[in-house]
């Protein structure tokens, strides 16, 4: 291959990467539901089998009993939500008057403490906070539940999911076709490898929700901060956010101590709290639990996270784990591509291991030798 070529070659392969991203970003509100769907598909599978095989149920009713479920559970949890939501809306006056108070307690300080001039435009009590804080505080709900994207997701997603737990086979054998040189026996293998993983992510995170969302509450418990119930869980579910979720669901709580405890070290404390139960989830409870079945590196997780939020926002972090979990699976069994597989994947302890320690061991190996 000549100069020419291999330049042409690396130019194609620029343009081709530069399209695929920017067809990715386009398609957002055709990609979104259909992954959505894909992974609702897996986590519920085992309800799909089940009924299949030991209720002996038709696919068709399997498929809408399995939808049934799983949606009977979202929209539990989303009732829930939002009554607990709508119920702090409606305490708004009183959260904005006390914090009204701390914030005015706040500047006293620190004209007191710093010997700033009250006539400093930066501190003035001008900025009034009612102005701030009325008018955006009964916002905070719609801005949950209001989405771009809401008829798709409400809509769509379940159409995808019906698909695609009642033509699985279908699929297969389209998949069959698609790869004609290959072999169905790896062609089954790879299927069941990238089921599996995102089997094993998925029934993961919710045992680490589950324990999470219990250390929360006890935290909140013992600080004697309203609702614990539901601020645990709620930040716990907001692992599905990974990283600044439990630093969001956090935040909730904390301005709640604020406007109902009489110091503000119950929202410190609050903080304080959950960042070390996030620091237990992240060193201990994951790793775990999910083991080495979710094997990638923590530097392609971050960027992997990074990627797909520049691309799709808050939704592309909740599916960048488990689609880089299954490009690390089609990586390391497709030739020419195990390259890329094994810069996803963990380094080994030769990897990790320091030349200075090495090179100390062979040192006193032949220091040893020296002397004998």
């Amino acid at each position: 291959m000549n100069t020419k070529t291999l330049n042409y070659s690396n130019t194609f392969g620029l343009f081709s990467l530069i399209a695929i991203i920017f067809l990715l970003y386009i398609l957002k509100p055709l990609l979104m539901p259909l992954l959505y769907a894909i992974i609702l598909a897996i986590m519920i599978f085992p309800i799909q089998d089940f009924l299949e095989k030991k209720w002996r149920c038709h696919r068709l009713l399997a498929s809408l009993c399995s939808i049934t479920i799983i949606f009977s559970v979202i929209a539990l949890l989303g009732i829930i939500i939002f009554y607990r939501l709508n119920a702090l809306i409606n305490n708004g006056e009183n959260y904005i008057a006390k914090l009204t108070t701390l914030y005015y307690n706040f500047i006293e300080f620190t004209y007191d403490t710093l010997g700033i001039s009250r006539r400093s435009s930066l501190f003035t009590k001008d900025l009034r906070m009612e102005s701030l804080l009325k008018g955006h505080f009964d916002k905070i709900g719609g801005l949950i539940y209001q989405s771009g994207f809401l008829f798709s997701y409400l809509v769509l997603i379940p159409i995808y999911l019906f698909f695609f737990l009642y033509y699985r086979r279908f699929f297969k054998a389209f998949c069959y076709k698609l790869f004609r040189n290959k072999p169905k026996v790896f062609l089954n293998r790879m299927i069941r490898k990238v089921y599996n993983i995102q089997q094993n992510y998925l029934l993961g995170l919710l045992k680490v929700i589950f324990i999470v969302g219990t250390l929360n509450t006890i935290g909140l418990l013992i600080l004697g901060i309203t609702n614990p119930i539901f601020f645990g869980f709620l930040a716990a579910i907001l692992l599905l956010i990974p990283y600044i979720g439990i630093i969001i669901g956090s935040l909730i709580p904390a301005i709640i101590a604020l406007a109902t405890k009489d110091s503000a070290w119950y929202a410190f404390g609050v903080i304080a709290i959950f960042g070390f139960i996030q620091f237990l989830e992240g060193n201990f409870i994951t790793p775990k639990i999910t083991g080495s079945k979710v094997s990638i590196n923590s530097f392609m997780s971050i960027l992997s996270l990074i990627i797909f939020s520049m691309l799709w926002g808050i939704e592309g972090m909740i599916v960048a784990l488990p689609i880089t979990a299954a490009l690390k699976i089609v990586f390391d069994n497709i030739p020419g591509y195990h390259p890329y597989g094994f810069l996803m994947g963990e380094p080994i302890d030769k990897h990790l291991q320091s030349t200075v320690r090495n090179r100390l061991k062979a040192w006193r190996k032949i220091r040893k030798m020296k002397q004998t």
